[in-house]
């Protein structure tokens, strides 16, 4: 008895066997090797194989011309996402020591029920807005992208922890 893992995807009698395992005693030969698609033809990317009946039909997709491929970051961009990306984090920090301060005052004012959500967002703003720059600047040139990610650097200061962190007890 042979194993295969598409022994469990297929019922005695059916016409084909898989390509991995040699044509059994008594199968029909494939109709054509080599089918050539047409443009009409359904066609998969490289890396996927078509499966059972009509497989031998599918056509493939072209390969992409080499001009289209993407540049890799350079050094200086990528030293630049990673000194935002830290000022980002200590800002995450700042808005949590910030708001952890700021928190007894703000209960002579809000609920909790109020204030938690709001927390969770302020200490969140950072990654969100260095999240949100990165994936939507992707096909954009890179000044952009430091222009975006400098301007939250900008917006994004945890001002609890600047006045009360900086002055308070």
């Amino acid at each position: 008895m042979t194993s295969d893992s598409d022994d469990a995807l297929n019922w005695d009698g059916d016409e084909g066997d898989s390509p991995t395992r040699p044509a059994s005693k008594g199968s029909v030969p494939p109709a054509s090797p080599d089918p050539v698609p047409d443009s009409s033809d359904p066609a998969l990317p490289d890396g996927w194989n078509a499966v059972g009946k009509g497989s031998d039909a599918v056509g493939r997709f072209e390969a992409e011309a080499p001009g289209e491929e993407r540049e890799p970051l350079s050094t200086a961009m990528l030293l630049t996402l990673g000194v935002v990306g830290g000022i980002y984090l200590l800002y995450s920090v700042g808005w949590v020591v910030g708001g952890l301060r700021l928190k007894p005052l703000a209960n002579l004012i809000v609920d909790d029920a109020m204030y938690v959500p709001w927390f969770v967002l302020a200490v969140a703003a950072p990654a969100l807005w260095f999240l949100a720059v990165w994936v939507l600047t992707r096909a954009r040139a890179s000044w952009i992208r430091i222009g975006l990610l400098l301007v939250g650097v900008v917006l994004l200061v945890p001002w609890p922890f600047v006045t009360v962190g900086v002055i308070g007890s």
